[in-house]
């Protein structure tokens, strides 16, 4: 097919062909491949079930006369036809993969919408082959028949237990976890705990082996992950235990109340350079980092209490800068994708988002809690440096905790190690198979691994190799992937403009004390979890992600425009609900965009220093800089103002967001 686009190229610059006629042909020439596909699952399908029917039929007379023997014969045999199904889901993954592929090599050849009209006049007809292969729900009924005789199967103290007798029993046979994985990452179907590890855009490899790739047990820690868990935690508590405070401790040092968006934003602004350094040293070691991070958080955090004894705006900045530049949030990302095992590494994904979501959660919650002013040595303690004074013993703590328990993996293996040792797997599977498919494809599919490269071809080995630099990884952006990029940044900007103006908003309009904002914007964080759960267990699996991404969108949208004050007095229903709205559907949002960009972002920017959680980290805090710098400066202006103009550039870009989503909805599959 590769080799076909780049004839369509060279006839069209000869003048051989017409542009129609190419749009013509290579839709055609992509049916032809698409029905070989479901034919060749369906032929697949017919065997497995033969073989299945012959061994139900071997089952029925082992139950009339048992033999121990011959039951795990039996147990063997089923175990073999769910190798063979594995294969077979694999195959078609593969072929779906490489579907997308060829789509976005044609588009980004001709300059087509190809993609757009393809999946639309294929995708939505009553008898869609291209829904066959993307859904293909009558696999399911093979992977039913082996699970369920497999579990009949079990020996469990001489009886044999049916899976619809006890359905909340486990199986543990790693073939039918194994089948159930494949068919779950085919079907794009999602539960809660999938859902929320995709908040963490922790990428795996486009093409995971099916027969149980994993990073190598040595490297993995549980003591190493927990507390790279508990960075992420503290870290998000020290970003948010300053919020209801903010403006209190500016006005206390002769500032604006609304320079708390400087305050606050600096930490932002220095976590935009550090994610790239942090991410570049986690390629050597993760101890080290995690050590520095340590350190200079607890100098940041003294600085910042320190700053209004000495009556210091500079001090105090400069203190939040040294916390921006402690955030290892790269390094936590890197660890759970280089050194935990896949089998558990969606768990330790949704532990990264947990950690994440309680540590918002308890930020403001715990600055409620530190209402009390005292002096020792002339030092004060009140309800404006508690919060540092806090942070910076908890970072110490965590420093001796990390010096005691973390055990640094080996290094030895490099990310180029993994590639080759998936490609020989894959191999090894594609030759168990009856038949090749796309026999036209199949000898290019390694070079297909780059879509987005330049009109120059590159040897397979480049095509794997992960993005160098900034500008490397921006060029190997489709799209569609900038369009989740600016929607990342749009619910990120909106959240921090929601976040960082609470008290000076709260306090002007309804007179809120520190406490009261502290319980709202706890109140806030506590919903993060409980979303995810409906989205994740219910809502993901009646609907496509892009459909919940623009229903999220449209909602956002609304929550933004009535957050505005304007006609009628501003009251705190008013302010609640529309903030509950906004901060909600920007959390739907904000899952569901990732699983999106995950999907359509190239496997080069799964690995390596420039991956694709580092481009969604440096989108997501430029927005939370823009938006504390648009508070900062809107302030200038005067309270009175200050809602409406901050509230003015989120309205601009969710519009642009939502057009810019339907100009790319078909592209979003």
């Amino acid at each position: 097919m590769k080799k076909k686009v780049k004839q369509y190229a060279n006839q069209i610059e000869t003048g051989a062909l017409d542009r129609r006629h190419v749009l013509k042909d290579f839709s055609r020439m992509l049916d032809n491949q698409i029905e070989k596909i479901v034919l060749f699952i369906l032929e697949q399908q017919g065997l497995l079930a033969s073989r299945i029917a012959k061994l139900n039929e071997q089952q029925d007379a082992l139950q009339e006369q048992p033999d121990i023997s011959k039951i795990c014969e039996l147990r063997e045999a089923y175990r073999a036809v769910g190798q063979d199904l594995l294969k077979l889901l694999f195959f078609v993954e593969m072929n779906a993969i490489g579907l997308r592929k060829i789509l976005k090599k044609f588009d980004k050849r001709f300059g087509y919408r190809f993609t757009d009209y393809y999946v639309k006049t294929r995708a939505n007809h009553p008898y869609s082959q291209l829904q066959q292969v993307f859904k293909h729900v009558g696999l399911g009924a093979v992977v039913g028949a082996i699970s369920r005789n497999l579990a009949y199967l079990q020996d469990r103290q001489g009886s044999y237990l049916s899976i619809y007798d006890q359905p909340t029993l486990p199986l543990q046979d790693p073939v039918v976890e194994s089948i159930k994985s494949a068919v779950d990452r085919l079907t794009h179907s999602t539960n809660f705990l999938n859902f929320l590890g995709q908040h963490a855009l922790i990428m795996q490899e486009e093409l995971p082996s099916p027969a149980g790739e994993h990073v190598d047990d040595q490297r993995y820690h549980f003591m190493s992950l927990l507390l790279n868990l508990a960075n992420t935690f503290l870290y998000m508590v020290n970003t948010y235990i300053i919020v209801p405070t903010a403006d209190d401790y500016s006005m206390s040092l002769g500032a604006a109340a609304t320079v708390c968006g400087v305050v606050i934003g600096a930490m932002a602004v220095a976590q935009v350079f550090s994610s790239v350094y942090f991410s570049a040293w986690s390629n050597k070691s993760y101890y080290r980092p995690l050590v520095f991070s340590s350190i200079v958080l607890c100098i940041g955090n003294a600085m910042y209490a320190m700053a209004y004894d000495l009556d210091s705006l500079s001090v105090l900045l400069l203190g939040r800068l040294l916390c921006g530049f402690g955030s290892a949030r790269a390094v936590n990302r890197r660890y759970i994708s280089d050194c935990v095992p896949l089998k558990i590494r969606m768990q330790a994904s949704a532990g990264f988002v947990s950690a994440s979501a309680l540590g918002m959660a308890c930020g403001p919650a715990v600055a409620g809690l530190l209402q009390t002013k005292f002096k020792i040595y002339n030092i004060t303690f009140n309800q404006v440096t508690l919060p540092g004074w806090v942070m910076a013993i908890a970072w110490l703590i965590y420093l001796v905790w990390l010096w005691i328990s973390f055990r640094e993996p080996a290094h030895e293996t490099e990310v180029n190690h993994v590639p080759q040792k998936s490609n020989a797997e894959h191999d090894k599977l594609e030759k168990g198979l009856a038949q090749p498919l796309l026999p036209s494809t199949q000898n290019d599919e390694n070079g297909e691994g780059d879509e987005e490269c330049e009109e120059s071809e590159e040897a397979p080995e480049d095509s794997r190799r992960p993005a160098n630099s900034l500008g490397s990884a921006y060029r190997l952006l489709t799209p569609s992937v900038k369009v989740q990029l600016l929607i990342y940044f749009m619910l990120k900007y909106a959240m921090e403009i929601l976040l960082s103006e609470s008290s000076v908003v709260t306090t002007y309009y309804f007179g809120w004390t520190t406490g009261t904002v502290s319980i709202f914007l706890a109140c806030l964080g506590l919903t993060v979890l409980p979303v995810n759960i409906v989205v994740g267990s219910y809502i993901s699996n009646m609907y496509e992600d892009r459909q919940i991404l623009l229903a999220s969108e449209i909602m956002v949208l609304l929550g933004i425009i009535f957050s505005f004050n304007f006609i009628i007095p501003y009251s705190v229903p008013q302010y609640v609900c529309s903030g509950l709205i906004m901060f909600v559907s920007a959390e739907v949002l904000e899952g569901v965009n990732l699983s999106l960009l995950s999907r359509v972002m190239s496997s080069r920017l799964s690995r390596g220093t420039y991956n694709g959680g580092l481009l969604s980290t440096e989108a997501g805090t430029l927005a939370r800089v823009v938006a504390d710098g648009t508070i900062t400066v809107a302030g200038l202006l005067g309270q009175r103002m200050l809602l409406n103009i901050t509230l003015l550039p989120s309205l601009v870009i969710c519009i642009a967001s939502i057009i810019a989503t339907c100009c790319t909805y078909n592209s979003l599959y």
